[in-house]
C-alpha cells in the first residue's frame, strides 16, 4: 500500500544533491517545491498523486473531477454490497459486475476489488498461511540473486521504490521470492517484477503476492508460448486470435461443459482453468494450423458483430420510445 515519504525522508534516502526547480542550489529541504538528483535526473521530493517523483509516469496536474462526489460516493457503496456478496453477485449479475469495472472502480475499494476480480482473494483463504511460510524460506540461489539484481529497476521515480533499503522494494523481494518458490518450474523472470511492483502500490504483500500467483499462472507452458511467438512475430495479431479460438472450442466444446454453464460466471471459470491436454505445444499449434482464417476474415467478422450491435442498441432505442 502506497505510503507518502516527506521530503526530509526522500532526501536521507540516497540523493544527497539539492536543487530547486530551475535548477539552482537549495538549502531549504522543507521547500514543496524543491527537487533532487537521481541518477542523473532531476526529481521533485513531493509524489504526485499516483506516488511518483518523477520518471514518465510523474505529473504535476491534479485529476480533472470529472465524476460528481455524490456519485463517487454511491459506486463505492455499490461496490462494497458486491464484494461482500461477491459469489452470489457474479453467478447471478456477472453483467453488472462487468458495467461497473468499465465505469471505473473507486479507487477507495479498487485493491480490494482487484483481489476479488482476478481470484486472488479465493486462492489466499485457501492457503492462509501459505506465504508466510514461503517468505522464511531462503529460495533458489539462482532466482534470488536474479531478483536483488532486478529490485532496483522497479519504478524507480515511485515513492515505495526509491529507497534500496524502504519496505518497498523489501516486500518486492519476498512476494518474488515467494512466487520463485511457490512455482519451481517457473521461478523467477524480469516480467513478473514490474507486475508486482504495481500490485505493491495498491495493496499488502500477501495480497499482492495471491494476485501475482492467480495473474501469472492464467499463463501457457513455455514451449507452447515459443511456438506462438514464433509465428506471432511473423504472422502477426491474428495468431493471438487463433490460439483463443482453439482455447474456446476445447474448453466449452467438449460434450456437457455448456449445459453446465448457465451463465457467464461459469463459463468464465471453464475458460480460467482449461484443460492442460489443448494447451500442449503439438496439440494447440496444430490445431491453429487447421484454422485457414486471414486478417480480412477477422476484419469482416469484427464489421458484422459492430452492425449486429449497433441494430440491436437500435431496436432498443425503439422499443423505449414506445
Amino acid at each position: 500500500m502506497s505510503v507518502r515519504l516527506s521530503a526530509e525522508d526522500v532526501m536521507a534516502s540516497s540523493y544527497p544533491e539539492q536543487v530547486t526547480s530551475q535548477g539552482v542550489d537549495n538549502d531549504d529541504s522543507g521547500s514543496e517545491t524543491s527537487s533532487i538528483v537521481h541518477n542523473g535526473s532531476v526529481i521533485s521530493t513531493v509524489p504526485d498523486r499516483h506516488g511518483f517523483l518523477g520518471g514518465t509516469q510523474y505529473s504535476t496536474d491534479p485529476k480533472q473531477q470529472t465524476v460528481p462526489a455524490i456519485v463517487v460516493l454511491r459506486r463505492e457503496q455499490k461496490w462494497l454490497r458486491m464484494l461482500a456478496h461477491w459469489d452470489r453477485v457474479m453467478n447471478a449479475n456477472y453483467k453488472k459486475v462487468r458495467e461497473r469495472c468499465r465505469k471505473g472502480i473507486p479507487p477507495s475499494v479498487r485493491p480490494r476489488a482487484w483481489l476479488f476480480l482476478c481470484g486472488g482473494k479465493l486462492l489466499l483463504e485457501q492457503s492462509k498461511t501459505l506465504y508466510k511460510e514461503l517468505i522464511l524460506q531462503e529460495g533458489d540461489a539462482r532466482w534470488v540473486d536474479d531478483i536483488r539484481k532486478d529490485l532496483h529497476r522497479q519504478f524507480p521515480f515511485h515513492e515505495m521504490f526509491v529507497d534500496q533499503a524502504g519496505h518497498g522494494q523489501r516486500d518486492l523481494f519476498q512476494v518474488l521470492k515467494a512466487y520463485s518458490i511457490l512455482n519451481e518450474s517457473v521461478g523467477y523472470c524480469q516480467a513478473q517484477a514490474p507486475v508486482a511492483a504495481f500490485l505493491l502500490m495498491h495493496m499488502p504483500a500477501e495480497e499482492a503476492f495471491w494476485c501475482l500467483v492467480s495473474i501469472c499462472d492464467k499463463t501457457l507452458p513455455w514451449d507452447t508460448i515459443l511456438r506462438v511467438w514464433d509465428m506471432f512475430l511473423c504472422e502477426g495479431v491474428k495468431i493471438v486470435f487463433k490460439v483463443a479460438l482453439v482455447l474456446l472450442k476445447f474448453s466449452l466444446g467438449r460434450a456437457g461443459v455448456l449445459k453446465k454453464c448457465p451463465t457467464m460466471y461459469e463459463t468464465l471459470e471453464v475458460l480460467r482453468n482449461p484443460p492442460q491436454a489443448i494447451m500442449e505445444e503439438e496439440f494447440l499449434i496444430n490445431q491453429m494450423h487447421r484454422l485457414n482464417l486471414t486478417e480480412e476474415d477477422f476484419e469482416y467478422e469484427h464489421r458484422r458483430q459492430m452492425a449486429k450491435r449497433r441494430a440491436a442498441q437500435l431496436e432498443n432505442k425503439k422499443i423505449i420510445r414506445r
